[in-house]
Order: structure tokens, then C-alpha cells, then sequence
């Protein structure tokens, strides 16, 4: 039986046939927390008693901020499936007072994970399915089941599951543009196999910057994008986008003075991505489409950059990849490498710094962090170095030289 099948074998019995909501709530869950899960410090994972605003104030049993979980406890005596009087009179069940409790907070600390509990018994409700029964999970099965409860300690899977879930839906969007686009180029008489390659695979990256700058508000206005080519039909959607590229490479003092509005409107963005002129090629209904509907009401918002590789591999078949230098390096792995190395403790800064009780101190030591943060040279020689020492530890090569860890990488 390995460790954390014993602790809760022993926590269920130390529980078995205990529990008043009001004396032993917060010690159930911190040893819980700590005994069975491993948290070292549950007082700082978890906030108990947290104020939620409704028709009058009220209080949830317990929130774990970084796992985006909410638990209301109830007595052992309570039935989970039987509807209880609440304050304002209402008649609710302890699943459906923890979803009043979840809709009356701000967006960012709704829960994913809703658990309710009566010292004997949970119910694991999953918001991403909020129509599917929940999971239940003895107390007396806890042994045997406490990995369907793991979910509230895993901050990083967490996190790294939902970025890889959004990754995978615009990865499966950018595919779907790909495969619209690459007859359209490949028709061009006058341009090889490997010149309409090189010309869509440009035309998809700067396609999926501009969606992303459009929700991350790069460009400024939402919807600025979309808007835009919304104006124009298929026959003038690829000058549209054309125009729109030579833009996007011009600083302000150097457009046309007589540029309309809408093309004015976009910024600058340097670094070279529209520098080079790419053949757009004329469009269909289907691809405007694809453009406006699909792509522009996707929130791009949420994907992260670290993650951009992803997106473009589902586009690009391995031998394209390997002739354009493209090699994707997992989130995983990243994560493997940055998050030990510098992340972690920039993280851990931020929560102590968020933990101090007054403004003041609050404030100065987020602004102590954000000075560090704005001083960090993340390709200055020495972190390069450190960071190949970390990569290799946290991948586990060992013994390699830059050129043989580079084709392992590659072959990988």
C-alpha cells in the first residue's frame, strides 16, 4: 500500500461517523489537505469563510484560489440530495447554494471544481460539464479513491490541462484555415509546390497574430480585426488583408496621410513579422467564412505564447517543420525548465506580496517584484547557460554535446 493509500486508509477511519459543520469543517479539511495530499501549508492553500455578495451576504465554506475549487461542508447528518432553507428563505440544495455562491463572484475565481461534503460522502461537480451527475466518493472508499480528489492540489496540471485544451482548439481552427487556403494557393500556376507552402504557412502565422492581438488588445479596440474585413466581400477579402499587412509595417509618420480610417486606426507592429510581401490569394465565401465566424469568435485571448508552437504544428507536416527550422518544444517541458529555474519563485514573491495587510506594504513589495521582473535578461549568456543546465537536469540529459542534444531534441 503505498503512502498516500495509508494516510487516507487512516484519515477515514480517524473521520468515520464525526463531522459538525460548525466545530470541525476547517480541521477536516486541513488534514485532508496536508495528510493525505501532501500540502505543507493547507492555513495559506485554502480560505475559509470567504464573503460572497447576494441579495445579503453570505460566506463559502471553503475556496482553494489555485485550483479554482469551492467545497460547501455540511453535517454528517445532512442529506447532499435534499434541498435546505437558506437565510433568505429560498430552498436550496448544498450543489445548487455553492452554484448561487459561484455565479455572484468575479469571473476569474468561479470555480472549475464544486465540491459538497457531509464528513461521510462527496459530490464532485466539474463546471466545464455543469449538466453531467457528480462524482461520488465515499469517505469510507477514500483509500482506494483519493486520486479523483487529486484535482485540488495539482496547480500546475491544472493550469497546464487548460492551456493545453485551448491549445488544441486553435490548433484544430488553424488546421481548419490551412486545409481551406492551401488549394487556393497550390491553384497559382506561376508558383511552385514549395513557393504556395512558404506562402500560406507565412499567411497563417501573421493571420493567427492578428486574431490574438485582436482579443489581447494589442491592437487596441476589440473586434478591430473582424470589423474591419467585415466591410469587405470575398472578391475584395484578399486585398483587404494585403492592404491591411503593408500597414501593420509602417509607423504612422510614414502612411499615406490620406489612409481611411479603419486602416489608420491599426498600429505599428515591428519586429519584422509583415516586412515581406506574401501573395494573398484571392478568396472564396467559404474561407471569409471560416475568417469571420470561426476564427474571429474564438477568445485568443487565452492562449498563451509559450504555447504557439502547438498551434502551428497541427498546421505543418513533420518535413515542412524540419525545412523551415520549426521545432516545438512542449508546454510540459517548458514548464519543466522556467518554472524551477525562475518562475516559482517570482510566483511565490507575488503571493507573499499579496498576503500583506496593508496597502502600503502591498504596494511596495509588488512594485519591488515588478522592478526584478523588468530587469530580467532572459538571453544574456550566463542565463543561457543556466538554463541549458536546467533543461538538461529537468529532461535528463545527461552527457551530450550541443550538437548531439540539439538532434535529439530534434529527432524528439
Amino acid at each position: 500500500m503505498d503512502l498516500q493509500k495509508r494516510a487516507a486508509a487512516a484519515f477515514a477511519a480517524k473521520w468515520q461517523g464525526k463531522g459538525d459543520e460548525k466545530q470541525d469543517s476547517q480541521r477536516f479539511w486541513i488534514e485532508l489537505l496536508q495528510k493525505v495530499y501532501g500540502v505543507e501549508d493547507p492555513a495559506s492553500f485554502v480560505r475559509f469563510e470567504t464573503r460572497v455578495k447576494l441579495s445579503h451576504t453570505s460566506f463559502i465554506d471553503v475556496m482553494i484560489p489555485a485550483t479554482h475549487t469551492m467545497i460547501e461542508q455540511k453535517g454528517r447528518g445532512v442529506d447532499l440530495e435534499k434541498p435546505i432553507r437558506q437565510s433568505d428563505g429560498t430552498l436550496l440544495k448544498p450543489a445548487e447554494q455553492a452554484k448561487r455562491y459561484a455565479a455572484a463572484l468575479p469571473y476569474s475565481e468561479r470555480p472549475r471544481w464544486i465540491i459538497t461534503c457531509n464528513f461521510r460522502q462527496f459530490q464532485v461537480f466539474d463546471m466545464e460539464r455543469p449538466n453531467d451527475p457528480p462524482q461520488l466518493i465515499e469517505l469510507a472508499d477514500l483509500a482506494d479513491e483519493a486520486y479523483r480528489l487529486q484535482f485540488m492540489v495539482d496547480v500546475k496540471d491544472s493550469h497546464i490541462t487548460k492551456e493545453m485544451e485551448i491549445s488544441k482548439s486553435a490548433g484544430e481552427l488553424v488546421g481548419r484555415l490551412y486545409t481551406a487556403l492551401q488549394p487556393l494557393y497550390l491553384g497559382a500556376p506561376q508558383l511552385s509546390e514549395a513557393q504556395a507552402t512558404e506562402h500560406l504557412n507565412k499567411l497563417c502565422v501573421r493571420l493567427v497574430f492578428c486574431l490574438y492581438a485582436e482579443d489581447a488588445g494589442i491592437f487596441g479596440r476589440r473586434n478591430m480585426f473582424h470589423d474591419y474585413l467585415d466591410d469587405y466581400r470575398p472578391q475584395h477579402f484578399a486585398k483587404a488583408l494585403s492592404d491591411l499587412f503593408q500597414v501593420l509595417d509602417q509607423k504612422p509618420e510614414a502612411r499615406d496621410p490620406f489612409l481611411e480610417a479603419g486602416l489608420a486606426a491599426f498600429p505599428y507592429v515591428n519586429g519584422g513579422l509583415f516586412a515581406e510581401s506574401v501573395p494573398v490569394p484571392p478568396m472564396n465565401d467559404a474561407v471569409r467564412r471560416l475568417i469571420l465566424e470561426d476564427a474571429c469568435n474564438f477568445d485568443w485571448s487565452q492562449i498563451s505564447p509559450t504555447i504557439f508552437g502547438a498551434i502551428f504544428e497541427s498546421t505543418l507536416n513533420p518535413a515542412t517543420r524540419r525545412a523551415g527550422g520549426m521545432h516545438y518544444t512542449s508546454i510540459e517541458n517548458i514548464h519543466k525548465v522556467i518554472d524551477p529555474l525562475f518562475l516559482d519563485a517570482y510566483k511565490e514573491e507575488f503571493h507573499a506580496a499579496m498576503q500583506e495587510k496593508t496597502i502600503k506594504a502591498r504596494t511596495e513589495k509588488l512594485q519591488a517584484l515588478q522592478q526584478k521582473l523588468a530587469a530580467i535578461r532572459c538571453f544574456d549568456k550566463m542565463t543561457t547557460e543556466m538554463i541549458r543546465a536546467k533543461g538538461r537536469e529537468s529532461l535528463g540529459i545527461k552527457g551530450f554535446s550541443a550538437g548531439q542534444r540539439e538532434s535529439r531534441e530534434v529527432a524528439a
